[in-house]
């Protein structure tokens, strides 16, 4: 239960530390706390706009109460202006928007006044809808004293028919996203020839975000759109803005193509941050194998959020799921009820579903205090102004550093002080996490991990391209090294036919309908209510079977349902509105064959790999969970058939020598291997940016392809997401994790902290955590120097 926090004395704000040690009152509390960061303030240095910038956006800069630039916003102009690509990564409500802003603006009151033609023109590409829109209010206010000059305008899959002919004729800023790039505009090129012809700036922000499968294919998208404004006369210069990201450079390069500059020295100004490490204690409840149970992250969140708002201070929590956020609001409103009947009122959830009136006037309330306390997804967490917060709770780690930071930064945004708590699931890398602070404050974010020679992802947008333009061999440098080597494929199958010295599209499809950007795995499944017929929306073929299967609890805008039926012919998932106690967990069986071996290096007497390899995959049972406790209830068993995926993977073999080394006997091998793989999975998230359910694996004995016993971890993407290759390159440091975080946990035979795995189809059985200790070790014992 919440605490009695005492409430602050009227008017003033607490301090970070202060607030902190409210929180921890009592001797139970306190111990929940395993590490205290301290984050000194940081003084802003200013510099001069460049020359080139217009003084009549100057002026309208100030009216906006910016008196001079921060530094690298300057930088950042300076590159713009000189035609040069540049990324900004830097920390949170550190002015990204201004920077690259600035030189657009400038540049567009220079086209409006040009004599003959439309004058310059700039495209605007954010991940979501709500940043485009919040981004146009933005240019709007900003550009205001401009006049007609500017004309910002959103071109998405909402914008009104009617609306679509003018933005394409006289917007000179258009807003969108990567989707409708796809789909809509490159198809139709011509139509937006007069606005491509003029094309000065691409901007793309929130860039971090276009990481994995979905990060490949907008790489790809963007080629196509370079492509066809060549054909149109322009080059446009990209200007990327980032969080806070290890190598931008490299990966705004690999995004767009194209020769990146990188501004990563943040000038802006910066409140203290008290930042808390917070791991919830274990309960009387056992789980699978009779592992001891941690109290839950939203059972813990909800009574910091609750503490929290009776000390008056404005808080945000993070939860990872839409349930998790509602769930989160509802328990502290009930608490909150206790105390004082005036305070459930200013407390909500925010999460993506909402209408965006709905959004705005929780911002706004959020903001001028008359809410303290909001639970939110992370549709929060990009771009979204709420500055004014005392307080970030994040409910178990978001999955990357760089995610980490962007959350915690939404608090101090006005400079004042501020404070951070990460509160620990009952997972392998939130445990290591919360008791090795190091890997969190004195590591720098991961890299962005895409990979858009994937040939799954190249493949469907070389044929796009060539509906867009015929394809000739002078694009192959464009799309990249693989692209020539699927060209005979492609005509193989009937998708393009060369005639003369072009490839052409064949088909009377559209090519831009081959993929969907954000998923794979064939058709989407339609999600449909029984009641009343009505198209709730709908999942990606591949995560089909674990999510919308006969039984399962699935989420839309707030209501639960209970799926009935998944009907695979038709494609469809029917299904019941319902209230259940409980959520639902897949459980799955996995074999996999090694298809070709790219790379491999001994590490002593074992082998560590990395290759293409079969994965046959196949649901075969649901696990229901206690919403609160996460207490199993019960597993029933599911009748659905194998998939197939093929996909990159890296793994490691060890010896009858290693194993004697390591005192693992026969009897335990398989329950040490098991347990190895589940917490290698669960800590891969720290070294490439993926989430565990990007990812999968398989432990075998004995595998008929290595004749040894083998770990695999591969990527749960058809031709790889790039996480399992950068697990190759990081292999010592992320074992080494691995090995750690399974000695660390303070239990005696393996739990959900470090060895067992949410998603395990053989229910965590065997596993044998002392063995997984000792095998690690001794792999890592042969691991080459310096890797």
């Amino acid at each position: 239960m919440a605490s009695n926090p005492v409430p602050p004395d009227a008017g003033a704000r607490p301090s970070p530390g202060m607030i902190l040690e409210r929180l921890a009152r009592g001797a139970t509390r306190a111990a929940r706390i395993t590490h205290t960061e301290h984050l000194p303030p940081r003084i802003g240095r200013h510099a001069d706009w460049p020359e080139q910038i217009r003084p009549e956006v100057i002026d309208a800069i100030r009216s906006a109460g910016i008196e001079r630039p921060w530094a690298h916003q300057a930088r950042t102009s300076e590159h713009a202006l000189r035609g040069e690509s540049v990324v900004v990564a830097t920390g949170t409500a550190s002015g990204k928007s201004l920077a690259y802003l600035a030189p657009v603006l400038s540049t567009l009151l220079d086209g409006s006044e040009a004599p003959n033609g439309r004058g310059a023109t700039a495209l605007y590409l954010a991940p979501t809808k709500a940043l485009a829109a919040d981004q146009r209010r933005a240019v709007r206010e900003l550009a205001a004293p401009l006049g007609t000059a500017v004309r910002p305008a959103v071109y998405d899959g909402d914008t009104p028919v009617e609306e679509r002919e003018w933005v394409r004729q006289y917007g000179n800023y258009v807003l969108t996203n990567p989707d409708m790039l796809h789909r809509g505009i490159l198809p139709a090129h011509a139509r937006w020839s007069s606005f491509l012809r003029a094309l000065r700036y691409v901007v793309i922000d929130e860039c971090h975000s276009y990481r994995g499968v979905f990060g490949s294919h907008v790489a790809q998208v963007i080629r196509r759109l370079r492509r066809i404004c060549a054909r149109y006369g322009s080059e446009p210069v990209f200007l990327l803005a980032s969080a806070t990201a290890a190598k931008p450079a490299q990966a705004a390069t690999r995004l767009t193509g194209l020769p990146v500059v990188e501004i990563t020295e943040d000038t802006s100004p910066r409140g203290e941050l008290v930042f808390a490490l917070w791991e919830p204690p274990l309960t009387e409840l056992h789980g699978e194998q009779g592992a001891p149970v941690r109290r839950t992250a939203t059972a813990e969140t909800a009574d910091l959020l609750t503490d929290l708002a009776v000390q008056g201070v404005r808080t945000v929590a993070f939860v990872r799921s839409r349930r998790g956020a509602e769930l989160i609001a509802l328990i502290t409103q009930e608490r909150l009820a206790e105390v004082d009947r005036s305070l459930p009122g200013r407390v909500a959830a925010y999460r993506g579903g909402y209408l965006p009136e709905e959004r705005r006037a929780l911002e706004r309330a959020l903001h001028n205090g008359d809410l303290l306390g909001l639970a939110a997804t992370t549709a929060l967490e990009l771009g979204v102004d709420v500055s004014g917060l005392d307080a970030v709770v994040i409910a178990g780690y978001p999955g990357t550093r760089a995610s980490l930071w962007q959350q915690a930064g939404r608090a101090g945004r006005s400079g004042q002080g501020a404070l951070a708590v990460l509160v620990a699931r009952d997972d392998p890398l939130d445990t290591y996490l919360v008791h090795h602070p190091e890997a969190l404050f004195d590591q720098p974010v991961e890299s962005t991990v895409l990979d858009p020679d994937n040939p799954y992802v190249l493949a469907p947008h070389l044929c796009a391209a060539a509906a867009e333009l015929p394809l000739t061999e002078s694009d192959f440098a464009l799309f990249g090294p693989a692209a020539g080597g699927l060209m005979p494929q492609l005509e193989a199958a009937n998708l393009l036919r060369r005639r003369a010295k072009a490839w052409h599209w064949t088909r009377r499809e559209r090519a831009a309908d081959l993929t969907d950007i954000r998923g794979q795995g064939g058709p989407p499944v339609q999600i449909v209510e029984v009641g009343t017929g009505r198209l709730l929306g709908t999942v990606d073929a591949a995560a089909a079977h674990t999510t919308v299967h006969d039984g399962a609890v699935h989420l839309h805008q707030g209501r639960t349902h209970v799926v009935q039926h998944l009907d695979l012919a038709d494609n469809v998932a029917l299904v019941e509105e319902a209230s259940p106690p409980y959520s639902t967990t897949a459980r799955d069986t996995t074999a996999i064959a090694v298809l070709e071996t790219d790379t491999e290096i001994p590490w002593g007497d074992g082998r560590l790999c990395f290759g293409s390899v079969e994965v046959t995959n196949q649901v075969v049972s649901f696990l229901r969970r206690k919403l609160i406790t996460g207490e199993v209830l019960g597993e029933t068993k599911l009748d659905l058939p194998p998939r197939t995926l093929r996909t990159r993977a890296v793994w490691w073999t060890v010896t009858e020598d290693q194993l004697d080394a390591a005192r693992v006997n026969p009897e335990q091998l398989g329950g040490a291997l098991h347990a190895a793989e589940h917490a290698s999975i669960g800590m891969l998230p720290l070294f490439a940016t993926c989430d565990r359910w990007d990812i999968g694996g398989v432990s075998i004995p004995l595998h008929p392809d290595t004749l040894l016993p083998t770990v695999f971890v591969y990527d749960g993407h058809p031709g790889g997401a790039g996480f399992a290759e950068r697990a190759f390159h990081t292999a010592a440091a992320w074992l080494t994790a691995t090995r750690d975080a399974i000695a660390s946990c303070e239990c005696e035979a393996g739990c959900p902290s470090c060895i067992q795995s949410p998603k395990c189809g053989n229910g965590n059985d065997p596993l044998h955590k002392r063995g997984a200790i000792r095998l690690l070790g001794e792999l890592l014992r042969g691991a080459p120097q310096g890797t």
